[in-house]
């Protein structure tokens, strides 16, 4: 009994100190990598619970397996040296696996808003993108556009490459700044107003997210978001095109 308290004490003393790193690790992540509504839209939330979870679990239950006062101090300063490099390296693997998973910008693609993600680009590609885009960010997605086409052939290929590839808003060599496609976001783009008639059970959650815009609904245009898994919508600004909200709602 006097053993299982000490192996208790020391798995609970182990998990708050896993705890703690895993907040730290979260701050990394949902305040760099994955932003609002990126943790979201990019499964960034569900990935990293994944990642800490098995962490935080694995380094205490170690612990608690093989804690035993009666070893020698070396030896388990030794277990504890072990335990503590392999967490410390599961981790460190789960959090780059996470960081090359991350989304790096939201583009505008013709018609709608896509989510693009690091893991996603081809590095090839990536060289024939404008010079200041060739950067991927680290400190969240940046907004860009697709160019248009040069002609119909460059259409039809880029498209069929799409369909058994990357998205075509993973294509680089097709990027160009947001700013050179503001005309046609907004003629893309519908009125705000109507997502109110449209989705009339979320009239609470669309006017929240109309009110944090700061804008008032006739000066806010909407657009589809295609995430990861799943589709949202994104409130621009009417005159602007720059993105002001996003709800969890799908508008096709």
């Amino acid at each position: 009994m006097q053993n299982w308290k000490g192996r208790l004490r020391a798995g609970s003393i182990h998990l708050g100190i896993s705890l703690c790193i895993a907040a730290l690790a979260a701050a990394l992540v949902f305040g760099l990598w994955y932003p609002y509504p990126y943790r979201e839209i990019s499964g960034g939330r569900s990935l990293f619970m994944l990642v800490a979870g098995v962490d935080v679990i694995m380094g205490p239950l170690i612990t608690l397996i093989i804690f035993n006062r009666a070893k020698p101090r070396r030896e388990l300063v030794m277990d504890f040296t072990v335990v503590g490099l392999l967490q410390v390296a599961a981790l460190s693997y789960g959090l780059w696996t996470v960081f090359v998973a991350r989304p790096v910008h939201l583009v505008f693609e013709y018609s709608r808003m896509s989510v693009v993600h690091a893991i996603d680009i081809d590095t090839d590609l990536l060289a024939k993108a404008p010079a200041a885009l060739q950067k991927l960010p680290v400190t969240g997605p940046t907004t860009i556009a697709l160019r248009p086409f040069k002609d119909a052939a460059e259409e039809f290929d880029a498209t069929m490459a799409a369909i058994g590839g990357p998205s075509l808003s993973a294509r680089s060599d097709l990027w160009q700044p947001y700013a050179n496609s503001t005309t046609d976001i907004l003629k893309e783009s519908k009125p705000a107003s109507d997502l109110l008639t449209r989705f009339a059970s979320q009239t609470v959650l669309i006017d929240r997210t109309i009110e944090n815009t700061g804008k008032p609904v006739a000066q806010l245009r909407y657009l589809p978001l295609v995430g990861r898994d799943n589709a949202w919508t994104v409130l621009l600004d009417a005159t602007t095109a720059e993105p002001l909200g996003f709800l969890p709602i799908d508008p096709f």
